[in-house]
């Protein structure tokens, strides 16, 4: 039961808070006790007790809920009421130890009642700081922004929880100055940062007054399941509904999978053609922080930091043809990093936007100019896939290319028989992926047809959002000697979810139950490593942006680890020697000095490496503008080399790039086309080798 809401008279008092006046009241204690009295509902015990069954009965690990996973479980649970440290004391988690050994108990039995009392204490601690929040705006003079070597701490991972208020109240002075700091950069005056941080943080009051009891729930059965496992989770009613209905296929929006992670709606996916996969802007693991609607620059950002993953779905989808705008933190950026803007027109994901599609390159310039090389990029591995490829193998056949790269950077995967037809394409029969399921089966699926379709010169093309079918596929043309396989590490998804819904036909309950996903598989190559937390070992490596330390399986919490089986019986089509590898990759790093383009990259993974190890940020304005200033010179620079390498004349500054300016300057592949030389580099090589 939820105890009803008196929202008016609370966010009355709160509002308060942003007149000008020297007197300031934090509104009476019990405006705490009109917060929401959560309580588990009538399913909540039954679910529970369902969840717990397909997580230790039917997951791949057969998890056992002992002591040893109560200590987990609370741990996350705490961890996901409070990622950042900025809520609990140090008193409040000493106070939860007396559950290290119940929570095993608690879930197993349905009887959930602590785990709401700790939430609840943690609702009635971000009530509080929102409150005091917005008590450091009412002051008659702004923040003193050149307060020599003042800093927010923006990751607190691996920080001690606050000893008391006063340590509690320093984080959130640090934390209101940071939001306070990057407005004023923006150019708006003390009055309007007031305004604008007053409404975000009574929004957070009024998010926290429409808690419900699935909230809790939903975080408590999820703490259980990355305890088992990264990639097992319980889904609510709502979010299970979502996922049957695969809503960013069949609504208007941006055809982005999102998911909330703390206080963050992160992408976890982009749908292959649609609108966000298209701009190239966006990428898996950013975080949405702010979103604003239409073209204009000039319209205001809604913060959507800590807000309910529905109500962020809500505001970002939207008409086909309206421009969404986010702000974003990439994920190879820290939380404290500059966001950047993106603006995304809304569109239906078509199914011709998702196909694999295929290109004619040829060189301009250098030893292979006028040479023609084949491209086939797979966004996806979708139903019909292998059809569309053949016809496109047909198509460069005819266009009398040398070779084919096949490109799979960021393919999340898709279909696993897709990825098995697809690679037989280029083998004539034999296994492609080992699949073993708890228990200990082992199952080997092969292709069988007994023919090659393509015989020439192959080489695939991954990164680290590469996944799953993509890496089923690369490994076993790696494995097999049948093609080189160049790029970054790739992700390391090497597991086999299952989507399972709690409803039973004989329920009674008014309120539906969700569903889980659970691992019940993982894959390995056919030389019997696992995909699993290592992905793929490119051949030859390229520059890499994204850190495995921080994106990809190795990063996930509680990850299942790399194994292997016995190798499949299977007999390679082809040897790549090392001494051959080691030449192509000397070639490779020769010319990464030549390519402006490569050369743009090394500088930034250089200041990434650098930087990537801060965890504050300056509070000092002066010492802030000054590192935009030198961002801004750095862009400046490099649009100039571009325009100058084109013929075109400089700019004197970034908004002196108009849209005519823009367009002539060309969406640069730098990977790509250093690819393509690669390719003719192993054909040139396999020319001497038969001669």
């Amino acid at each position: 039961m939820l105890k009803k809401w008196s929202l008016q008279k609370a966010l009355t008092s709160v509002s308060l808070l942003l007149l000008w006046s020297t007197s300031f009241a934090i509104p009476p204690a019990h405006q705490l006790d009109e917060l929401p009295i959560l309580e588990p509902e009538a399913q909540h015990g039954t679910v529970s007790q369902r969840v717990t069954s397909y997580f230790t009965r039917y997951h791949f690990t057969n998890a056992e809920l002992d002591n040893a996973m109560s200590e987990q479980i609370l741990e996350r649970y705490l961890e996901m009421l409070d990622y950042s440290k900025m809520f609990l004391l140090q008193s409040d988690i000493d106070q939860t130890v007396e559950y290290r050994h119940l929570f095993d108990e608690m879930i197993n039995s349905g009887k959930l009642k602590p785990a709401y009392a700790i939430y609840d204490k943690a609702l009635k601690r971000r009530f509080e700081r929102y409150v005091y929040a917005l008590s450091l705006l009412d002051a008659e003079q702004p923040f003193d922004f050149e307060q020599e070597g003042d800093k927010y701490y923006f990751q607190r991972d691996d920080a001690q929880w606050p000893a008391d208020l006063d340590e509690l109240n320093e984080l959130w002075r640090q934390r209101v100055k940071y939001d306070a700091l990057n407005l004023t950069m923006t150019g708006k005056s003390w009055e309007e940062v007031v305004d604008t941080l007053g409404k975000r943080y009574n929004n957070a009051l009024k998010r926290l007054a429409q808690t419900n009891s699935e909230d809790v729930f939903q975080t408590l059965m999820n703490a259980f399941a990355r305890s088992v496992e990264a990639h097992t989770s319980y889904l609510s009613p709502a979010n299970a509904e979502r996922f049957e209905q695969n809503m960013n296929l069949s609504l208007e929006g941006i055809g982005a999978v999102l998911q909330a992670e703390f206080d963050y709606t992160v992408i976890r996916s982009l749908v292959p053609g649609g609108p966000a996969d298209k701009s190239g802007a966006l990428a898996p693991d950013d975080k949405i922080v702010a979103v604003g609607q239409g073209e204009d620059s000039k319209t205001e950002f809604v913060d959507i930091v800590g807000w309910r993953l529905d109500d962020v779905v809500e505001l970002i989808k939207g008409p086909k043809g309206t421009t969404v705008r986010l702000q974003v933190i990439k994920a190879n950026q820290p939380a404290g990093a500059t966001t950047r803007e993106v603006a995304i027109i809304r569109d239906k994901v078509k199914l011709e936007d998702r196909a694999a599609k295929a290109e004619v390159k040829i060189p301009d310039s250098g030893e292979y100019a006028g040479r023609k090389m084949g491209v086939i990029s797979i966004p996806g591995f979708y139903n019909n896939l292998t059809s569309d490829v053949i016809a496109l193998i047909d198509k460069m056949n005819g266009e009398q290319v040398e070779g084919l790269i096949i490109d799979l950077r960021g393919n999340g995967g898709g279909a696993l028989n897709e990825a098995i037809s697809l690679t037989g394409l280029f083998i004539d029969q034999g296994p492609v992926v080992q699949v073993a399921q708890a228990g200990g089966r082992k199952e080997v699926s092969r292709d069988n047809d007994g023919q090659t379709y393509y015989q020439g010169p192959l080489v695939v093309m991954v990164d680290r959002y590469s996944a799953s079918a993509s890496e089923i596929f690369a490994a076993a043309l790696q494995d097999y000697g049948r093609a080189v396989i160049v790029g970054e590490n790739t992700y390391g998804k090497g597991t086999v979810q299952q989507h399972r819904g709690l409803a039973r036909r004989f329920d009674f309950f008014d309120k539906a139950l969700g569903s889980v996903q659970y691992t019940i598989a993982k894959f390995y190559r056919i030389n019997g490593g696992s995909t699993q937390l290592r992905g793929v070992t490119p051949d030859i490596l390229y520059p890499a942006y994204t850190d495995a330390e921080a994106f990809g399986e190795s990063s996930q919490d509680n990850a299942l680890p790399w194994d292997q089986l016995e190798p499949a019986p299977y007999s390679e089509v082809g040897v790549f020697s090392d001494a051959q590898l080691s030449a192509w990759q000397q070639r490779v790093d020769s010319r990464i000095p030549t390519n402006p383009e490569l050369v743009y990259i090394l500088e930034d993974i250089e200041e990434y490496q650098k930087n990537k190890d801060q965890i504050w940020v300056s509070l000092v304005l002066s010492e802030r503008q000054a590192k935009e200033q030198a961002e801004n010179a750095k862009k400046l620079a490099r649009t100039n080399q571009r325009l100058l390498r084109l013929g075109l004349q400089p700019v004197d500054n970034l908004d002196a790039v108009t849209d005519e300016i823009t367009k002539q300057i060309p969406e640069f592949d730098p990977y790509l086309s250093e690819t393509v030389k690669l390719s003719f580099d192993i054909i040139e090589a396999n020319k001497l080798a038969l001669n």
